[in-house]
């Protein structure tokens, strides 16, 4: 597409991008969607060189999708019929019939319910794949939901185990913060003592280090004197030193400089010998040199002697090569003429060869050509119309199978969901009872009246709870009256219990002995509900047991209800809620759970019970709905394969159909090829007559134009042998002279290379004397200046001065010795007293070492005091109302064995993970948010359906309305266009939806005929009359015809013409046409012309205002 974009020319620079603009009237309002507002629509597209396309309706811009959405059912779409360029017309007619139909869908305005169906389909898919995995979802947060309600559980049992065990942690904490506060006054007191026995101690210390610094003032004092002396004698030493250095190099000196001397003198010499020598050598060179330039003068006049005589035989030579290339050129010419005659001659036999082979196939194809069968045809016709009914019964059975279908598939659906309900419910149930079992499980194995009951062989014998049942909701009444002996063993005597006493267990624990049954329950008269009336219980002594300890228990709905009758109450007696709550005559008790191992066992065991029932109740339920899922599937399976079975047989049907269609088109494509080939064959045997003459006539003169190029041939070779002998004579002497001349200056050169060689040896030899001459002076004057610094070196002076120096040495060491006696004296009294300061200071070191124990032990219990402390305030704890909660006698010892029994119960839960009370609530928010999502997109996916269908039931109405609109104006245009004849369209299937569309065209004066064997004029005007046809049905806004009439004679010129003038009162008509006919139609012509290279101008002439100037002048 860049190639559109200006590339410049020679005087204009290239362009950068490219644009072209549509302007239609939109006056009538036919334009879709937003736009039809509009009185005036512009369309533009603009292309930049990086092949970035933008795109504009009205200046505002827009994408390409919703420029093609305006034109769709126009006839202007991406698959428009009202645009037809070259060759186009030929690709309508012979296109396939799923191919056309695509014109004929845009003519109805199909496209945009096509692009409609395709969209919705879309989000058909879409939905479905989301309701897919909203399914899954709600499988897999289904079963999370379960176990995280079971954790649920856990985690309230943890955080009621957690809060006791912080406030018995808090309490230990205080308990230790008092303890470390008297641990701390304590180490004070001790430490305020071990102080003052301190300080006397360092006093004493004090006088003993006042001494010992006057001593070491006098030995710092004498120890300076005696490194000042030293001093001096290490000064001495030095310039002793330095003397020696002295003597010892001016002896090293004279030694080396004799050395040098006598090396000097040896390299002078030397040099004086190399000079003489290269004097000799250079007289020799000097005598080369002058021989080698007398040579080189006579090589150079023998080289300019030849080269004078080359250029004439150069000359000569060139002359004849040129005459030998002449002859060769035409020698060349001759043969190229022979043989493009001898071609020329061959060709022509091969053509003339070739046309009479054409004129046999011809002859026998006539006589093969085979007559077709006209009784064949006529049956196949009438099985065509038995097919037909046939495919009318075997669709009504498919659409009774597809409803069928449905229907099973609605009420399998419906099925399943159900199952699903209830095996969720099923599933949570489940849940709930394994919860509460493990919970039992837990409580009972947690006992810590378990060791007792296994030593006394208790451990198997079953609690009082597992044998009682009472009506639901007085559960925890029932618990607040029996308190521990809701958990009572049953043994067979009480006189046993005394042999107990001795090993209490470390709980509460309650025994009873069952006594005679009662023939029958007390009664009172005082109307009261007795809570033993609630009981369900068979064993007759287990009742009397209970009719005992509930024997003054009677209960009342609510707490009002108990102390308004609570005057009616028998003396002992008390009423009972179902809170636990328990009210006598002159008090109110009320009940809380104590959190210990009974609690809540006779609630959780009824609930276990109760669960137990409804699981199985609602296992026999969903195992029932489950069957008739299965029974519904099964139904759906069978339903589907009939639908399937209808569909095969459907298939079978319409393909035995399409069958009979080809056989019967075959035939009568058959008849219409024999009639046409026959007439053809006969048109072509006079054709290939003319060319066999034609042929033997270029036969006769290609054989005497070879005969007159071969005597020219042989006369040009006669002398091209001639010029070949003069050539190569003059060759070999230019060679020979040639040879010697390169002789001549090669030693020329060598002669040239010998005088260079000598004066540079000459050259060289001379450097080398003057530097010989030059290094010999050089050592001469550093050997005069080597001898004159030997003489300058003296060492008498040095010796004078390292005696002195020696003497004086002897003197201050003297001196030093005494300094150094005297600072050893001070360093014996000032060592004395250091042991004296040393001994005190012994002493105070225990002294140091207790008070620095006793800092650390009340900082640590300060430490202690404040942790336990921050420990508190961190916890957020009120310190005053714990200190209230501490018994005088609570130890320590107590709270951590409470703390690690809390400890123990919290461990025995498991992983507990608190998370799970927000997890599962927010699981049951997300599992309803999903199952309304559920609900939506069935609902979704109902309505797509439908709109589906409701699609293709309009598409087809409207498509079939269409092909019968167009068809009845082809059948019009068609004789308008042929001045006779018949033409129409059929559909190549049943579903319109999916069927093709085949054109059939008779012009006059020929039988029924398929367009293929049209002419090329004949196939235009058959494609002009259905787009003219698809125009009257749904008239584009305008219509582009690309030479549409190239193919046509004057005579259908003039049809086209007419017929298009009649049509452009609807449409707007744009033609590119060489044809003068055609152009006198036009009101306004258009041309494009180049007055500048590379430059294209429009030219536009409006043939209304041409005609009135031409009338003006």
């Amino acid at each position: 597409m860049q190639d559109v974009i200006f590339n410049g020319s020679t005087h204009r620079k290239p362009g950068s991008r490219a644009s072209v603009e549509l302007v239609f009237d939109n006056q009538a309002g036919r334009a879709a969607g937003q736009w039809s507002q509009y009185a005036e629509i512009a369309v533009k597209r603009v292309l930049t060189r990086d092949g970035t396309s933008s795109y504009y309706i009205n200046n505002l811009s827009v994408r390409r999708r919703d420029i093609q959405d305006i034109f769709l059912g126009t006839g202007l779409g991406p698959r428009a019929y009202a645009i037809i360029g070259q060759g186009m017309i030929a690709r309508i007619i012979e296109a396939k019939p799923e191919e056309l139909r695509v014109f004929l869908e845009e003519a109805a305005g199909v496209s945009k319910y096509k692009e409609r169906r395709r969209e919705t389909a879309n989000r058909l898919h879409d939905t479905r794949e989301h309701l897919i995995r909203v399914e899954d979802i709600l499988r897999e947060l289904s079963t999370q939901l379960d176990k995280l309600e079971a954790q649920a559980t856990i985690a309230q049992r943890y955080q009621t185990l957690t809060a006791d065990s912080e406030e018995k942690q808090l309490l230990l904490w205080l308990l230790r913060k008092n303890e470390a506060q008297a641990e701390k006054a304590r180490q004070q007191s001790i430490l305020t003592r071990t102080q003052i026995e301190l300080e006397e101690q360092t006093a004493k210390l004090r006088e003993i280090e006042a001494q010992l610094e006057i001593l070491r003032a006098a030995y710092t004092t004498a120890s300076d004197t005696l490194q000042a002396e030293q001093g001096l004698l290490y000064e001495i030493n030095a310039q002793i030193s330095q003397l020696e250095t002295q003597i010892r190099f001016i002896t090293e000196t004279r030694n080396r400089i004799q050395t040098q001397i006598a090396n000097l003198s040896a390299q002078r010499e030397q040099w004086r010998t190399q000079a003489t020598q290269a004097s000799t050598e250079l007289v020799k060179a000097e005598q080369t040199l002058a021989s080698a330039t007398e040579k080189s003068v006579q090589a150079d006049q023998q080289a300019q002697t030849q080269n004078h005589a080359l250029p004439a035989l150069e000359t000569r030579w060139r002359d004849a090569q040129g005459a030998l290339t002449r002859v060769h050129a035409q020698i060349a010419q001759f043969e190229q003429t022979c043989t493009l005659e001898t071609a020329q001659q061959q060709n022509a036999q091969q053509q003339l060869q070739q046309w009479q082979q054409r004129r046999e196939r011809l002859h026998h194809e006539v006589r093969s050509l085979a007559t077709p069968d006209l009784a064949q045809l006529e049956a196949s016709r009438i099985q065509i119309a038995e097919q037909a009914d046939q495919l009318q019964h075997q669709q009504h059975c498919l659409n009774e199978a597809q409803q069928a279908t449905r229907h099973t598939e609605q009420v399998l659906r419906s099925a399943q969901q159900q199952w699903q309900a209830e095996s969720a419910a099923l599933q949570q149930l489940e849940a709930q009872l394994n919860a509460l079992k493990q919970l039992q499980q837990s409580v009972q194995a947690n006992d810590t009246l378990q060791p007792w009951l296994e030593q006394h062989d208790f451990a198997t014998v079953p609690r009082l709870w597992q044998k009682l049942h009472i009506e639901p909701g007085w559960e925890t009444a029932l618990e607040a009256v029996l308190r521990e002996r809701l958990a009572a063993l049953e043994i067979a005597d009480l006189a046993q219990t005394p042999a107990l006493v001795a090993g209490a267990p470390a709980a509460k624990l309650a025994f009873f002995a069952s006594p005679p049954a009662r023939s029958s329950a007390p009664t009172t008269g005082t109307g009261l509900r007795p809570l033993f009336a609630f009981l369900r219980i068979n064993d007759p002594n287990l009742r009397t047991v209970l009719e005992d300890w509930l024997a003054d228990v009677f209960i009342a709905d609510t707490l009002t209800q108990a102390l308004a009758e609570r005057a009616q109450l028998p003396v002992g007696s008390v009423f009972v809620v179902p809170a636990g709550h328990q009210i006598s005559r002159v008090g109110v008790q009320f009940y809380a759970a104590d959190y210990s191992e009974q609690a809540g066992l006779l609630t959780r065991s009824q609930e276990i019970e109760n669960l137990d029932k409804q699981v199985r109740a609602q296992s026999l339920l969903t195992e029932d709905i489950k069957i008739g899922a299965t029974q519904a599937e099964a139904a759906w399976r069978q339903a589907n394969q009939t639908l399937t079975e209808a569909r095969t047989q459907l298939e079978q049907v319409t393909q035995h159909g399409h069958a009979l269609q080809l056989a019967a088109l075959k035939l009568t494509q058959a008849e219409e090829r024999y009639t046409a080939r026959s007439a053809q064959i006969n048109e072509e045997l006079a054709e290939v007559v003319a060319h066999i003459e034609t042929q033997h006539e270029h036969l006769a003169q290609a054989e005497d134009n070879f005969k007159q190029a071969r005597q020219s041939l042989l006369a040009a070779q006669t002398t091209l042998s001639d010029e070949q002998h003069r050539f190569g004579t003059l060759e070999q002497a230019l060679t020979q002279a040639r040879q010697q001349a390169r002789e001549h200056e090669r030693s020329a050169q060598e002669a040239h290379y010998a005088v260079r060689a000598a004066a540079n040896r000459i050259e060289e030899l001379k450097r080398l004397i003057q530097a010989a001459h030059e290094q010999a002076e050089q050592h001469l004057n550093t050997l005069q200046q080597t001898q004159a610094e030997l003489a300058a070196i003296h060492s008498q002076t040095l010796q004078e001065s390292l005696e002195d120096a020696l003497n004086a040495r002897v003197a201050k060491e003297q001196t030093v010795l005494a300094a150094r006696t005297e600072l050893d004296t001070l360093g014996a009294q000032l060592r004395t007293t250091d042991e004296a300061r040393l001994t005190s200071e012994r002493r105070l070191q225990p002294l140091r070492e207790q008070i620095t124990g006793l800092q650390l032990k009340t900082q640590a219990a300060q430490l202690n005091q404040t942790q336990f402390d921050e420990q508190l305030a961190s916890a957020g704890a009120n310190q005053a109302e714990l200190a209230a909660k501490l018994a005088p006698q609570l130890k320590p010892a107590a709270l951590h064995s409470e703390l690690t029994r809390l400890s123990q119960a919290i461990q025995a839960l498991g992983p507990v993970n608190m998370a799970a009370l927000d997890e599962c609530a927010a699981a049951r928010e997300r599992k309803q948010f999903l199952d309304a999502q559920s609900t939506d997109l069935n609902s979704a996916i109902d309505t797509l359906e439908t709109a589906i269908r409701k699609i293709d039931q309009e598409t087809r109405l409207l498509l079939q309305n269409t092909f019968d609109e167009v068809n009845r104006h082809f059948g019009e245009l068609f004789p308008r266009l042929f001045g006779g004849g018949q033409a129409k369209l059929l559909m190549t299937g049943d579903e319109i939806l999916d069927a093709g569309v085949q054109v059939i065209a008779q012009p006059p004066g020929k039988k029924n005929s398929t367009i293929h064997l049209l002419s090329g004029g004949e196939k235009a005007l058959t494609a002009t009359a259905l787009v003219f046809a698809l125009f009257q049905l749904n008239p584009a806004p305008f219509c582009l015809l690309d030479e549409v009439d190239a193919p046509l004679d004057d005579a259908n010129t003039e049809r086209f013409v007419n017929l298009v003038r009649a049509m452009s009162s609807h449409t707007q008509f744009l033609f590119i046409s060489h044809n003068k006919i055609a152009m006198e139609m036009a009101q306004q012509l258009v041309g494009v012309t180049m007055q500048e290279q590379g430059v294209s101008r429009i030219v536009a002439v409006d043939m209304e205002a041409a005609a009135n100037f031409v009338a003006a002048a």
